[in-house]
């Protein structure tokens, strides 16, 4: 799994388990729809930290809370 797949699938986890819709996370956060959707479909595959922490922000939660998550234990190596 890549990070950019791992990000992807953490920030949907999220979602179910806050019980939220991307739109709602959308608006806590202050990220625009157009970047979550891209995010969430895979086209972005190099989401920023700033991103990241803009949505940690709007869950209440910290970035070591976001990465905290089995989905990033094994990824793939980035530079080969």
């Amino acid at each position: 799994m890549t990070i950019g797949e791992a990000v992807r699938q953490r920030i949907i986890e999220l979602c179910r388990q806050y019980n939220i819709s991307f739109n709602k996370l959308s608006t806590m956060s202050g990220v625009t729809q157009s970047t979550l959707n891209n995010i969430i479909s895979g086209r972005n595959h190099s989401t920023t930290v700033s991103t990241i922490q803009k949505l940690c922000d709007g869950l209440g939660i910290s970035i070591e809370d976001f990465f905290h998550s089995e989905l990033f234990a094994d990824l793939e190596q980035e530079v080969k």
